[in-house]
């Protein structure tokens, strides 16, 4: 039982423990703060994907999502040059195609599997037809502090990103009704329903959680890079779903934690 709860935190140790007596580079402050900044984009990934999964889903097209913000954002930008209507425009949008991806599966009890990855290749094409497919450096020196700016000059921002999104997303999981419905219906959606828990929405609300992180992860990415690009997000589907089961998320659902998550997290940054 002590392993069970406890054991990935240990293998975590351990591996610190070991990289700190190989490279002594390894335990300096900066590498640190390095590591951190790295998996900020993926730890913003797998705190939403750590919802769907846990109730019984999976979600393939984040990483088009993530492309569509960068779109998103660029072609704001270049009209407005308003950072907040950016940002807003493409959480709203990320939202909503996570909310067709919920009504997909949930209503019509299709395989999330199947409907992420025909929703991925839509999302990805609907970011080259706005873009035409062309890259657009960015101007806007106050959307680019967001990935590439510090707190106080210490911690950068993408950092505080990301424990924001870690304290909502331990107060949705494990301190409101949203959160005990996420486990009651990735345990058993039949047992679930008949007890009076709303299972097409819990499901539907997972995903639309899922597009608001994935477009979050998409602010940090696309401000780091300080371009628009309609051909990102490749392959981050994967280490979302590699750190969210890492850290303890089962794949029959109905079993997950944020901070098991985040450790899953911390150790693909080790490991890269």
């Amino acid at each position: 039982t002590f392993m069970k709860k406890y054991g990935i935190f240990i293998i975590l140790l351990m591996m610190i423990g070991f990289m700190c007596v190989a490279s002594p580079t390894f335990r300096t402050g900066g590498n640190v703060i390095s590591i951190l900044q790295q998996v900020s984009v993926n730890g913003v990934l797998a705190l939403g994907m750590v919802f769907v999964i846990c109730a019984g889903g999976i979600d393939l097209s984040i990483g088009s999502m993530l492309a569509l913000t960068s779109v998103v954002i660029g072609e704001t930008l270049k009209r407005s040059d308003s950072m907040w209507a950016a940002i807003l425009l493409s959480i709203l949008v990320c939202a909503f195609f996570g909310l067709v991806n919920g009504v997909l599966i949930s209503r019509f009890n299709l395989f999330p599997f199947v409907v992420t990855l025909a929703t991925q290749l839509v999302i990805r094409g609907v970011g080259y037809i706005i873009s035409d497919g062309r890259t657009v450096t960015l101007t806007n020196k106050s959307f680019r502090r967001i990935g590439l700016g510090k707190f106080a000059g210490v911690v950068p921002n993408s950092i505080i990103i990301l424990i924001g999104v870690a304290v909502v997303a331990y107060i949705l999981l494990h301190w409101t009704k949203f959160g005990r419905y996420i486990y009651a219906v990735g345990g058993n959606i039949n047992a679930a329903t008949a007890s009076g828990v709303k299972g097409f929405w819990t499901r539907t609300m997972s995903f639309v959680w899922m597009g608001v992180c994935a477009a979050i992860a998409g602010v940090i990415l696309t401000s780091r890079i300080n371009a628009s690009q309609p051909n990102i997000g490749l392959g981050y589907e994967t280490d979302a779903i590699a750190a969210c089961v890492i850290g303890g998320t089962s794949f029959a659902g109905g079993v997950a934690t944020i901070p098991g998550t985040l450790i899953g997290v911390a150790i693909m940054g080790v490991i890269y």
